[in-house]
């Protein structure tokens, strides 16, 4: 393996089982990277019924992908030396997989529809999480019937979910995803502690009939509580009493004496579990706005979806598991071919979210530079996960998609039926779906771009030949841009709930070749530490003597100066 880390530490194979799967492959990829995938569908008229899978009623073509029947071979035999299905079947089980927190991790649990027991330390969690499920079923729909009241009597009109990170970013993609199912209030969502997004989302509310969602596992979350403490004080002022603030909030939290102190009743706390990582937490009570928005009818849909795929990735051979062969293919690409990003695109302006949805989950999850077991990797593990809507994307980036120096992996989704009535911008919507993933696979030659002016006139009649070859060379691509496509019938609750869980278990698949601790976020740890020692200079405008390095302390004063808290200018 060439190139380094970027601390300079050499790139080298893993150790063990999996050195020989890895020199494999990388012997493989010297054999066919100059192979074009054109080619290879030419002389392979199966190639897209073979490579192209249906899982939860999804349609997912890996066809496109710079790959052969041997490149998966190879694949799966990496996957299987890293010991992906042991870890898959450890997680089914309970077993605290999540090695430097000793936890479990259980979200399949969260929405398991079968009669199966699932433990957790030798007990069956499932009644727990029925139960938890049933009081968000009684609670959404009290709010959406009107017969949950505020402290004047006026029902909700609105909510206000806030939190931070997982407790955030599931239900915010999940309601935005599904707007056209929403008929319950109104659900705005809050993260940021910068005042401008709470001030911004309480200066057109109602008191008498906002509902604030408190989303804090330990009710401790600095950007979360200081979010929430100017709610209840805008609350309370004015409504007038303390009281009202046990009509207008709910907790998404275990930590019931925390919620108590805030003014909340623990009745209305619904809890959530240390073998849920927050950002696999959508499925839980942090999933609750999305019951508010939707119903809990369609939130058990979702669930239903996601249990599909669930049972697909817990029994398929990996040579024919969709997540599996998703998560594989980001290793190719970036471990065997030097990508660095994965682009996630999804034609369905509802799916706007979902690029920085996905963010989270692989970046926080498999951003990580040391082994299960503690020991430093000297390979590349999570990439750098981006996106947007297309076809705003095709006019934006695609240029560096197309000619850039770069490879970059896209996945491409659209939905076969659209949710609204405008069927002729849905027809354009899937053609540029469909165009886009055909040039980046086939791409333009200089030839190719050369007859195509000539037939076009568009070099002019009287161009010369250099300056013919300087279109003809601007104007050609080089193709073998590898892509997915995800096709969904319609975006359903359900659909969204499948794409949701592919996208999880590809993330695990990878995590488990890399053997990195997918469950833990160690690396936000330290700049929280700082920014809560902060806070105090921050006000005073003033560094502690000493206890930053120069830039540090040279930027806190001047913004102290910039803000009149100390002399000068």
């Amino acid at each position: 393996m060439a190139g380094s880390l970027a601390d300079g530490t050499p790139l080298a194979p893993p150790p063990g089982a999996r050195a020989g799967a890895w020199r494999a492959l990388e012997e493989h990829r010297r054999r066919i990277e100059r192979v074009r995938v054109a080619e290879l569908f030419a002389g392979d008229p199966g190639r897209f019924e073979r490579l192209s899978f249906e899982v939860a009623g999804l349609l997912v073509d890996l066809s496109k992908h710079r790959v052969t029947d041997e490149t998966l071979e190879l694949l799966t035999a990496l996957a299987r030396a890293a010991g992906v299905e042991a870890l898959r079947d450890a997680m089914f089980a309970g077993a605290p997989i999540n090695l430097s927190e000793g936890r479990a991790v259980m979200h399949v649990a969260l929405r398991n529809r079968s009669a199966r027991p699932m433990l957790v330390d030798g007990q069956d969690v499932m009644p727990q999480v029925r139960a938890v499920l049933e009081q968000m079923r009684r609670f959404s729909d009290a709010v959406r019937a009107g017969e949950w009241r505020g402290f004047t009597g006026e029902r909700v009109t609105d909510v206000v979910n806030i939190g931070i990170g997982g407790s955030h970013l599931g239900p915010q993609m999940a309601v935005r995803a599904l707007r056209p199912y929403a008929d319950g209030p109104r659900v705005r969502f809050v993260s940021n502690v910068d005042g401008a997004a709470i001030h911004d989302a309480l200066r057109d509310l109602d008191p008498a009939t906002t509902l604030f969602l408190i989303a804090s596992k330990t009710f401790t979350t600095l950007e979360t509580m200081t979010n929430a403490r100017t709610a209840r004080a805008w609350l309370v002022a004015a409504l007038g009493d303390e009281a009202a603030v046990a009509r207008h909030f709910v907790a998404l939290s275990t930590d019931l004496e925390a919620v108590s102190a805030f003014g909340i009743d623990p009745a209305n706390a619904f809890a959530f579990w240390d073998w849920v990582g927050g950002r696999y937490s959508l499925w839980s009570a942090i999933g609750l706005p999305v019951a508010l928005a939707v119903g809990f009818e369609r939130f058990e849909d979702l669930l239903e979806g996601a249990h599909a795929v669930d049972e697909h990735f817990r029994s398929a051979p990996l040579a024919r598991n969709v997540p599996v062969l998703m998560g594989l293919l980001n290793v190719w690409y970036g471990n065997f071919f030097g990508a660095e990003t994965w682009a996630v695109l999804p034609y369905d302006e509802s799916l706007a979210l979902l690029p920085a949805y996905l963010q989270q989950a692989s970046m926080e999850s498999n951003g990580k530079r040391v082994t299960r077991e503690g020991e430093p990797v000297t390979w590349h593990t999570g990439p750098i996960v981006w996106g947007q809507p297309g076809t705003d994307g095709q006019h934006a980036f695609f240029q560096l998609l197309h000619q850039g120096t770069r490879l970059v992996p896209a996945d491409f989704l659209v939905a076969a039926r659209p949710q609204h009535p405008l069927t002729e911008h849905h027809d354009i919507l899937v053609a540029n779906f469909l165009a886009q993933t055909e040039a980046l696979m086939t791409g333009r030659t200089p030839a190719e771009a050369r007859a195509r002016l000539a037939a076009t006139g568009a070099g002019g009649a009287t161009a010369d030949a250099e300056r013919l070859e300087r279109l003809a060379a601007a104007k050609s691509f080089p193709g073998d841009r590898p892509t997915t496509s995800i096709v969904l019938p319609q975006l359903t609750p359900r659909a969204l709930g499948s794409l949701l869980a592919l996208y999880e278990h590809a993330i695990f698949t990878q995590g488990a070749v890399w053997d990195v601790n997918s469950f833990d976020q160690m690396g936000v740890e330290l700049g929280k530490e700082l920014a809560a020692a902060l806070v105090d200079e921050v006000r005073r405008g003033v560094p502690d003597e000493g206890a930053h390095d120069a830039s540090t302390s040279g930027l806190l004063a001047a913004i102290g100066r910039m803000r009149g808290l100390t002399g000068g200018s």
